[in-house]
């Protein structure tokens, strides 16, 4: 048997063959990322820090992979985490499966182009339905939005807003 390191048996160079067209709802992501970040406080106020996010092709291009470190190293992390998306055409959707070991914060989501945003909709490890959105969408830049609420016949309450702007392709 052949050893490959963990990190060259991860990751890929692109998507896989025959599924590119699936996988451009979250391709242009790829690469790295700075981002401003707002935390929304529900006594209404605001804690603000930077960041950065890295996206990456793995499983063979099957799926991406993203990093997202809270605030911008060097600094000690208040938030490490990443996600998994992987294309389903079964649903015509994404699974999308965040983890950020650092504060036991889990989440499954099922992800989807609505009109110019990409909307991701499940829920979180405390049992709140969360909706992660990305907006203003371009080259160089996006608007991610997290929102949560207790119930369906709540209000969607903002949790986070991360401003990302491109570093490196």
């Amino acid at each position: 048997m052949t050893f490959f390191p963990f990190h060259a048996a991860l990751g890929s160079d692109g998507p896989a063959a025959g599924i590119a067209g699936d996988m451009s709802l979250y391709g242009w992501l790829i690469g790295s990322w700075e981002m401003d970040t707002v935390h929304h406080l529900d006594d209404g106020t605001e804690e603000k820090s930077t960041g950065e996010i890295h996206f990456g092709w793995v499983l063979e291009g099957r799926a991406i992979q993203d990093i997202w470190i809270r605030p911008r190293r060097p600094a000690p992390p208040t938030m490490y985490g990443t996600t998994l998306r992987v294309f389903d055409p079964g649903i015509d959707g994404w699974h999308i499966i965040w983890s950020d070991p650092l504060n036991q914060d889990y989440s499954r989501q099922i992800g989807r182009a609505e009109g110019n945003d990409i909307v991701q909709v499940g829920e979180d490890s405390r049992g709140l339905k969360a909706r992660w959105r990305f907006t203003e969408i371009a080259g160089d830049s996006f608007h991610w939005i997290g929102e949560e609420r207790a119930s369906d016949s709540d209000p969607w309450r903002m949790t986070y807003e991360h401003f990302a702007r491109r570093t490196a392709p």
